[in-house]
């Protein structure tokens, strides 16, 4: 599997599931189904790699800001999230976090902000079709801390300063 395709399915899971990130698991699973077990695993390839490559201090600092607030966990769902919105949101987000203001067309806090599903759906697809767990990917893991230069989330000043747009959109809720 390509990049074109991997693209694609995300593309098409997140328009079938109306943007509900969990809908759009279940849907990457069952399109996932329909490949074989290496395709699944070049999809898993695809998706940790970008979700490494979102392992930055500026885009922590804008998810802080569209969910108000980003632990650690909620950061890595997040990042699942983002890659869920397609390449166009996604690389966007990554050239410049404070685009996302523009990228993201509606935003639900009920259910938008946590893909933490998406992150499973390669290896849940790979262990309903083979009946074992994934192997490893065979790829760098994410470095032991995000890349970038820390940002303290607690200054609202920095934050408004650093992302004017997010915090424009996102801070006045």
């Amino acid at each position: 599997m390509d990049e074109t395709e991997f693209w694609e399915i995300v593309d098409s899971t997140r328009e079938a599931a109306e943007g509900d990130p969990e809908d759009q698991a279940e849907l990457v699973i069952d399109k996932l189904l329909e490949y074989d077990p290496d395709a699944v695993l070049d999809f898993a390839r695809h998706f940790e790699a970008r979700y490494n490559r979102a392992y930055r201090w500026d885009l922590w600092g804008a998810a802080w800001i569209v969910l108000d607030g980003a632990s650690d966990d909620a950061f890595d769902y997040f990042r699942c999230w983002l890659i869920g919105q397609g390449r166009e949101v996604f690389e966007g987000a990554v050239h410049d976090p404070d685009s996302l203001a523009e990228l993201l067309d509606e935003f639900d806090d009920e259910i938008d902000g946590d893909g933490e599903e998406l992150g499973y759906a390669a290896d849940e697809a790979y262990e309903r079709m083979t009946g074992v767990v994934a192997p490893d990917l065979g790829i760098a893991p994410a470095p032991p801390e995000p890349e970038g230069t820390p940002i303290d989330f607690e200054d609202d000043r920095t934050l408004a300063e650093r992302y004017p747009k997010l915090w424009e959109r996102f801070a006045a809720r």
